[in-house]
């Protein structure tokens, strides 16, 4: 019985397999073919690469820093020295007023009772001292009475004795006792006047001395009361301080002051900045220090103005570094700096926050790109250049440099739009994304 014996390997069937391989690596090919050119297809113009474009201009090396507006000169005004002065009427923070308008009120009534007593102590010591000077002038009346009777006495007596050669030896005799005993009382009369005008001198001096007095306090009162209204001395805007006797929240700062509030002699209540001249308070730092000068320009851009810049001029630098305490034992060292502001806005008010440029270095018509275009090929400055969907690498010479900008010496064009990012790294990005 036979059978039929297959072979392992049919005729023709090892040329189908590499055929079947064969396709299948070409049409393999052709996918990735299709896949890498549909890559470079999204790698240039899907994958979003920031551009900037090459300009032309003046390049500025500049120190920035923080600072708060303020105003170049600022009256404040602080509690009159008066007993518990009350605050009953204060102008609204931030409101403008013109010189001579109210801005601060004390209570004055107990100072109105006050000179009203006094005032009455003054018209009753007036009064005292008419009724003193008319009973000096009575008793003066009598005396001048007194001292001619006595007078008359002794030319009386003188003129008896004056008989003695006509009389008896004891007639004369008593006579001229009589002279004597007239002349003593005489002396006495005289002596008694003297005593009274001394003590009424000094009557008339106590009054006096207590009238000055009653005047001085009524004067004190009255002074007192005209303190209690505390005017603007120049025009500008209302800025209410702090009461440091608040007793605010811990942690805060204390709330200023208000109405009602008891301040205390010599208590910053309000300060009236003049917005006639402004300036920049800054702090710079210690490495910033020895690359500035006075008389420096500054580019100030101010937070709540953002549609201006403002010009100023570095006109002092503190010699001395301060220290900023962080917290935690740690500190800064900050040179305090100051720049006047040559132009004014009338949005511009006193603590706004800004950002100062002073100017070392200017550069006038120069090729400048952003320094984040600049990267180094081979050991040397290139950019990205685009043109179309492409990318095209070129090196390029540089010269000065900012933390922002850098100046182009050769090797770019003003108008030509170079990256900000190197489009090979954000290709990748791009490809591990998907």
């Amino acid at each position: 019985m036979s059978k039929e014996i297959r072979p392992k390997h049919r005729l023709g069937q090892r040329s189908s397999w590499k055929k079947t391989a064969a396709l299948w690596t070409i049409a393999l090919a052709v996918v990735g073919g299709a896949g890498f050119a549909a890559y470079r297809t999204v790698g240039t113009t899907e994958v979003e690469v920031p551009v900037a474009r090459v300009r032309k201009g003046d390049f500025v090396v500049a120190v920035r820093a923080r600072g708060d507006i303020k105003s170049a000169r600022s009256v404040t005004l602080t509690a009159p020295q008066v007993p518990e002065p009350r605050i009953v009427r204060l102008a609204e923070n931030g409101r403008p007023v013109k010189k001579g308008d109210v801005v601060i009120e004390f209570d004055a009534e107990q100072q109105r009772q006050y000179y009203l007593e006094r005032d009455t102590n003054v018209r009753t010591v007036d009064s005292e001292i008419v009724q003193l000077v008319a009973a000096h002038k009575i008793t003066n009346e009598m005396d001048s009475m007194s001292l001619m009777q006595a007078e008359y006495n002794v030319e009386r007596a003188k003129l008896e004795a004056s008989k003695a050669e006509i009389l008896s030896a004891i007639e004369g005799a008593k006579n001229r006792i009589n002279v004597d005993v007239s002349h003593g009382e005489l002396q006495q009369v005289q002596t008694s006047i003297e005593s009274r005008k001394v003590a009424q001198q000094a009557d008339v001096s106590r009054l006096d001395n207590r009238k000055d007095k009653t005047i001085r306090d009524r004067d004190l009162a009255q002074s007192y009361i005209s303190k209690m209204v505390v005017r603007a001395p120049i025009d500008g805007i209302v800025n209410l301080l702090p009461n440091a006797r608040s007793g605010g929240s811990w942690g805060q700062s204390p709330p200023a002051f208000k109405e009602g509030d008891r301040a205390w002699t010599g208590a910053a209540i309000a300060e009236i900045p003049d917005l006639s001249e402004m300036r920049i308070e800054l702090k710079l730092e210690e490495v910033d220090r020895g690359r500035l000068k006075l008389d420096q320009q500054v580019r100030i851009r101010v937070d709540a103005i953002p549609d201006r810049e403002f010009n100023a001029k570095l006109d002092w630098i503190s010699p001395i570094a301060a220290l900023v305490y962080k917290g935690f034992g740690n500190s800064d060292k900050v040179f305090p700096a100051r720049a006047t502001l040559m132009q004014l806005d009338d949005r511009l008010r006193p603590g706004m926050s800004a950002t100062a440029e002073v100017i070392i270095d200017r550069q006038p018509g120069v090729l400048i790109i952003p320094a984040r275009a600049s990267f180094l090929h081979d050991g040397k400055p290139a950019v990205y250049v685009q043109r179309g969907q492409q990318f095209s690498i070129r090196e390029i010479e540089v010269g000065d440099r900012s933390e922002e900008d850098l100046v182009v010496l050769s090797g770019l064009t003003e108008g030509e739009i170079v990256t900000l990012e190197n489009p090979e790294e954000a290709a990748r990005r791009a490809r591990k994304k998907l």
